[in-house]
C-alpha cells in the first residue's frame, strides 16, 4: 500500500486535485478487494480441510504435508508485504510526511489489539479442540435423532392425507356451482376445513375469489403452470411448504411467522358440458400447528449436526488443530497487514483536509475532493468540500447579485433615460448628483455637463432653481403640504428674456421628494401643450358665448340706425344732416365690423373636426400657390422630393396656410423684393414631415412669442388675434405640432418662421 499522491505533489489544477484521490482511492479499493480474495481463498482452503477431514480422512493425512508447505508460503508473503509497509513508513517518517507518526501509531495499536487476542485464543482452542471432540459423540442419541425424524414425517404425511381428501370433496362441490356460487362458498369451506387461506383459480391462473388472508392482498400468489397441470392430471396434489427455512438454521423466523404450512391444490371440474367451460382450481391452505413445526425442525437441526460431526473423530481433531494453526497465522499477519491499511485509511482523509485548508487559505474555492467512504473522516472531507462548495456558491451568489444590481442600474437609468418628464436627483446642498436626458430636453441646458454644480448656477435657470430650492426648504420644515410625502408646484419660465433657454415661455410641473442619504428627487414636465390646449378650449367657449349674446343686438342697432336717418331726412338743416348721415354711417360702419367679429368667434367656437387622409403636401401647396401668381408680395415654394405622404385634412391646411401666408404678407407690406417662402422637408427618423412658412418681415415681439397661440393676441390694428389660435387648433386635431420662430442672420431679426409638423401615413 501507498500514500495518497495528493500529500506529495504540489498545487494543480482542480479537476487533477479532483482526480488524485480518485485515483488514490482505487487504488486501496483494489489493495483491499485484492487481500478479501486472498482472505477468502484462505477460508477456502479452511472449509475444504475441513470437508475432507469428515469425509475423507485418509486423502486429508496423504496431503497434510503440501497444506503445511502452502501454509509456510503464505506466511512468507504476508511477512515480505509486512516488511515492505514497515520500509513505506519508516521511510515516511525519516521524511516527515503529513501523518507518518499518526500512521505509526494506529499500526501498533491495531497490531497489538490483533495479535495478542490471537495467541491467546490459540492457546486455549488447542486444549479444548485435543480434549473435547470425544464428549461430542453418543450411540442412544443418534437412534433417538433418527426415531423423531421418522415420527415427524409420518406425522406430516397423515395430516397431508387427511386435508388431501377433505378438499377434493370440497372441489367436487363446487364443481355444479357457477364462479359467483363458488365465491360465495368458500367462506363456508375455510371454515370447515379450518384452513387460513381459500383461492379459487381459473384455469388460466387468475384469481376468481377468496377467504382468508388473500382477501386483503392485491396480487395472491399464485400456482405455477407446472402445479395447475399436475392437479389437472391429479385431481389434487398436497406439499409442506416452510419447514425449509427452518432447515437452514432460521426456526425461530419460521415459528413466529406461521410460514408452516400444508397447501394443497385441486381440481374443481367445469359446469356442465359446453366446450368453452374451463375447469378450476380449489388452493386451501393449513397452517401447522406451531408446537408440532418446533419440534419437527428442533429434531431435524439435531440430527443434521449430529451426523456432521460425526463423520470424523480422529481426523476431525487434527484438522481443527491445523486449522487453528492456520487462522493464527492469517489473524498475525492479517492484523499487521490490515493495522497499516487501516492507518492509512484514516490518515488520507486528514491529508485531503489539510491540502484543502492550505488552498481555501490561499483564497481557492475551487472543487475540493471527497472521499467516498462512510466512515466518519471521509465525512468530514465531503463537510469540508460543501463548505468549500458553499462559500463559492455564496461568493458566486454575491457576484450574481451585484450583478443584477447593476443590470437593475442600467435599467433604471434606460427607463430615465427615455422618460419625457426631467428627473434631477440633488444633493443636501442643492447640487446635480445625477440627471437624465428629459430634463436636458426640456431646460433646454447641457445639465450632464454640470454634475456636482448647484442647479441655481446653471444660466437661465435662476428662478426655477430658487424656487425648487424654496419648495424643498419649506417642505423640510413642514410649512406646505405633505400628501403622499411630496411636494408639487407648477413654474412658469419666461421666454425670450436675455439668459433665458427659451424661445417661448413655457409651463412646468414639478414634483419633489426626499430621498436615503438626505437626496432629494426633483421631478418635472412641460405641459405648456396641456396649458395651451386648456387656454384654447376655455377661449373657445368664450368665443362661443360672445358670439351669441353679441350677435342678436347688433341687427336691432343696425335698422334702428337706418331707420333714424330715413325719419329724419329732409327734416333737419344742412349741417345737423351731414351730421346725422355721419353718425348714421359710423353706426352701420361699426355694427358691421362687430358682425365679422362674432362670425370670426363663430368660425373659432365651432371648428369643424378634421377628415384626416393621406395627403400630398407638395400638391397641395402647388395648388395653393396659382392662387398668388398676381399678389403683391410673390410667393415660392422650395420643396422636397422625399416627402411622403401626410395625413391631413386638405381643406384645413389650405385654410392654414392661407392664414399663414396672408399673416406674412402683411408683415411684409410695403417691403421692397419680398417674398413668401413655403418649404417641406421630411424628419430624419422619416416618421413627421414638417411644412414652414418663411418671411423676411420684422419677426415676432418678445411678448407675442409668450402668447402668440392665445386668442385675441394681436400685432395689427384692424386684427382679431383669432388667426394663429385658429392654426393651433386644427394642429391638434391633427395630432401635429405647430412652432413659432424668428430667423436671425448676423445676430439680427431677419424674419420670421412659422412651422407645422405633419405625421406620415402608414
Amino acid at each position: 500500500m501507498t500514500m495518497p499522491e495528493a500529500a506529495e505533489s504540489g498545487p494543480d489544477t482542480a479537476p487533477d486535485r479532483l482526480e488524485r484521490p480518485r485515483r488514490s482511492a482505487n487504488a486501496t479499493r483494489w489493495a483491499v478487494v485484492a487481500g478479501l480474495v486472498f482472505m477468502a481463498g484462505l477460508a477456502m482452503v479452511l472449509l475444504f480441510l475441513l470437508t475432507v477431514a469428515t469425509g475423507n480422512r485418509a486423502l486429508y493425512e496423504a496431503n497434510f504435508g503440501w497444506l503445511v508447505a502452502v501454509n509456510v508460503g503464505v506466511a512468507t508473503l504476508l511477512g515480505l508485504g509486512l516488511l515492505w509497509l514497515v520500509v513505506r513508513l519508516t521511510l515516511r517518517f525519516r521524511k516527515g510526511k503529513f501523518g507518518s507518526r499518526l500512521l505509526v501509531k494506529l499500526a501498533a495499536i491495531i497490531g497489538l489489539v490483533g495479535v495478542l487476542p490471537g495467541l491467546l485464543i490459540y492457546t486455549v482452542s488447542y486444549q479444548f479442540v485435543s480434549r473435547s471432540i470425544e464428549t461430542w459423540f453418543d450411540v442412544r442419541v443418534e437412534s433417538a435423532l433418527n426415531a423423531g425424524l421418522n415420527l415427524g414425517r409420518t406425522t406430516l404425511d397423515t395430516l397431508t392425507a387427511d386435508l388431501s381428501g377433505k378438499t377434493r370433496v370440497a372441489a367436487e362441490g363446487l364443481a355444479r356451482a357457477t364462479d359467483a356460487q363458488a365465491v360465495l362458498a368458500l367462506e363456508r369451506i375455510r371454515e370447515q376445513l379450518g384452513a387460513s387461506d381459500l383461492v379459487l383459480w381459473s384455469a388460466s391462473g387468475q384469481a376468481l375469489g377468496s377467504s382468508g388472508l388473500s382477501r386483503f392482498l392485491l396480487n395472491p400468489e399464485r400456482p405455477s403452470p407446472a402445479q395447475l397441470r399436475q392437479a389437472r392430471q391429479s385431481r389434487v396434489i398436497a406439499q409442506v411448504d416452510g419447514l425449509e427455512e427452518g432447515s437452514d438454521g432460521d426456526m425461530e423466523a419460521v415459528i413466529a411467522a406461521g410460514q408452516a404450512r400444508i397447501a394443497v391444490l385441486a381440481l374443481v371440474s367445469a359446469p356442465g358440458l359446453g366446450l368453452n367451460a374451463e375447469p378450476r382450481f380449489l388452493q386451501v391452505s393449513v397452517p401447522l400447528p406451531a408446537a408440532l413445526v418446533a419440534d419437527a425442525l428442533a429434531v431435524q437441526q439435531a440430527n443434521r449436526e449430529y451426523q456432521e460431526r460425526a463423520l470424523a473423530r480422529d481426523g476431525l481433531r487434527r484438522m481443527y488443530i491445523g486449522t487453528l494453526t492456520l487462522a493464527l497465522f492469517l489473524a498475525v499477519f492479517g492484523a499487521v497487514l490490515l493495522a497499516v491499511v487501516l492507518g492509512n485509511q484514516l490518515v488520507r482523509p486528514l491529508l485531503v483536509l489539510a491540502e484543502g485548508m492550505r488552498e481555501v487559505a490561499a483564497g481557492n474555492l475551487a472543487p475540493k475532493p471527497a472521499l467516498t467512504s462512510r466512515d466518519e473522516l471521509a465525512g468530514l472531507t465531503r463537510t469540508f468540500a460543501r463548505m468549500t462548495q458553499d462559500l463559492s456558491d455564496a461568493r458566486l451568489a454575491v457576484q450574481r447579485s451585484m450583478a443584477e444590481v447593476d443590470a437593475a442600474r442600467d435599467n433604471l437609468q434606460t427607463i430615465l433615460d427615455n422618460l419625457t418628464a426631467g428627473v434631477v436627483v440633488l444633493d443636501e446642498a442643492g447640487c446635480m448628483i445625477s440627471v437624465n436626458p428629459g430634463a436636458t430636453r426640456i431646460l433646454r441646458r447641457p445639465l450632464a455637463g454640470q454634475l456636482g454644480r448647484p442647479l441655481t448656477a446653471v444660466p437661465g435657470l435662476e428662478p426655477f432653481a430658487q424656487g425648487v430650492q424654496a419648495q424643498f426648504e419649506r417642505f423640510l420644515a413642514d410649512q406646505g403640504p405633505q400628501d403622499g410625502g411630496y411636494w408639487q408646484q407648477s413654474f412658469e419660465l419666461d421666454g425670450g428674456s436675455v439668459g433665458s433657454p427659451f424661445e417661448q415661455g413655457i409651463t412646468l410641473i414639478a414634483r419633489g421628494a426626499l430621498l436615503p442619504n438626505a437626496e432629494r428627487l426633483l421631478v418635472f414636465d412641460d405641459v405648456s401643450d396641456m396649458v395651451s390646449a386648456q387656454r384654447a378650449q376655455a377661449w373657445g367657449e368664450v368665443a362661443r358665448r360672445l358670439a351669441h349674446e353679441i350677435k342678436n343686438p347688433l341687427t336691432p342697432i343696425q335698422l334702428s340706425a337706418e331707420r333714424l336717418a330715413m325719419k329724419l331726412a329732409g327734416k333737419v338743416s344742412g349741417p345737423e344732416q351731414a351730421v346725422l348721415e355721419k353718425s348714421v354711417r359710423t353706426i352701420v360702419d361699426q355694427v358691421e365690423a362687430m358682425k365679422r367679429l362674432v362670425n370670426e368667434f363663430r368660425d373659432y367656437a365651432r371648428l369643424p373636426a378634421a377628415q384626416l387622409a393621406p395627403t400630398d403636401l407638395n400638391a397641395l401647396l402647388r395648388d395653393i400657390l396659382g392662387l398668388y401668381e398676381n399678389a403683391s408680395i410673390p410667393v415660392r415654394c422650395d420643396l422636397s422630393d422625399q416627402c411622403p405622404p401626410v395625413m391631413a385634412d386638405a381643406q384645413q391646411v389650405r385654410q392654414i396656410l392661407h392664414n399663414l401666408i396672408q399673416n406674412a404678407q402683411d408683415a411684409m407690406a410695403g417691403q421692397p423684393g419680398a417674398e413668401v417662402q413655403l418649404r417641406t422637408r421630411p424628419s430624419e427618423n422619416g416618421r413627421r414631415v414638417r411644412l414652414s412658412v418663411i418671411d423676411q418681415g420684422p419677426g415676432f415681439s418678445d411678448a407675442i412669442l409668450k402668447r402668440a397661440f392665445e386668442p385675441y393676441v394681436t400685432t395689427k390694428p384692424k386684427g382679431t388675434g383669432l388667426g394663429l389660435a385658429v392654426v393651433k387648433k386644427i394642429m391638434d386635431e391633427h395630432g401635429g405640432r405647430v412652432d413659432i420662430a424668428n430667423r436671425l442672420m448676423d445676430g439680427k431679426v431677419a424674419g420670421a418662421q412659422v412651422s407645422l409638423s405633419f405625421a406620415v401615413a402608414d
